[in-house]
């Protein structure tokens, strides 16, 4: 079964240097019926005023997932770790006992486009720790990219890339399809899955997809990903 949570129908907030749409409840967007989907608890699209961004502030027992879809984002946390990503790259980070961080544009002139990803941890109170994983267009193209999988697994896939480990049996793809072009995603027994469309369009088993959808996948063994007109970009989260 395949339940689609459309583009419009998500959350919204625009404070003027961040324009935010919510696929679950968040900060002051509350929807009893949208409260995430197994594991997956937060799936921010942000845009970023250039030299804006949030100032330090504190989580704990949350694995988060920066995806950079346009310019660059500047991290600095309490463990020391200070980068600038851009686009072809992933952040990852988990929050475990406590860690402090700030995120801003990293560009002052231009406009950054992320996607913010909040994924709750299986362990709680564990060290926290940041990883971050190249994720290029020719890495992710035609293919479903692995970018992190749980931590008690290998650190890379099957080719041998490295991956993030997150503390969650989850394992988080990405791709980039041209028009027509397909992939197919093969789900273990009791496993589910959300599609998450980053930009362009799509066909999810037949069911068409737009820019900001999101799908819940549940019994279905095959899941066959076809670029729409234009092509498209999006994540794929296998669930347990």
């Amino acid at each position: 079964m395949i339940t689609i949570r459309r583009s419009a129908e998500r959350g919204h907030a625009n404070l003027g240097w961040i324009d935010s749409y919510y696929t679950f409840s968040f900060a002051g967007y509350h929807d009893e019926a949208h409260m995430g989907f197994r594991a997956l608890r937060v799936i921010n699209d942000d845009r970023i005023a250039p030299g804006r961004g949030f100032g330090a502030h504190a989580h704990r027992d949350m694995e988060i997932i920066t995806y950079v879809l346009e310019g660059s984002i500047a991290h600095r946390d309490s463990m020391g770790e200070v980068h600038t990503i851009g686009r072809g790259t992933a952040q990852v980070m988990s929050a475990g006992t406590g860690v402090i961080h700030s995120e801003f544009n990293g560009s002052d002139q231009l406009p950054g486009h992320f996607l913010q990803i909040w994924i709750e941890p299986a362990f709680e109170d564990v060290e926290p720790s940041y990883q971050q994983i190249s994720c290029g267009p020719e890495e992710k193209r035609g293919r479903l990219q692995l970018l992190a999988r749980p931590r008690e697994g290998a650190a890379t896939d099957a080719a041998g890339k490295e991956v993030a480990s997150i503390q969650q049996n989850a394992f988080v793809y990405a791709s980039e399809l041209g028009s027509g072009e397909r992939v197919v995603h093969t789900a273990a027994p009791g496993r589910h899955a959300w599609v998450q469309v980053a930009r362009g369009n799509m066909l999810l088993n037949g069911e068409a997809l737009a820019e900001g959808d999101g799908a819940a996948v549940n019994d279905e063994h095959t899941l066959t990903l076809t670029g729409g007109t234009g092509g498209v970009e999006f994540l794929l989260f296998d669930l347990a």
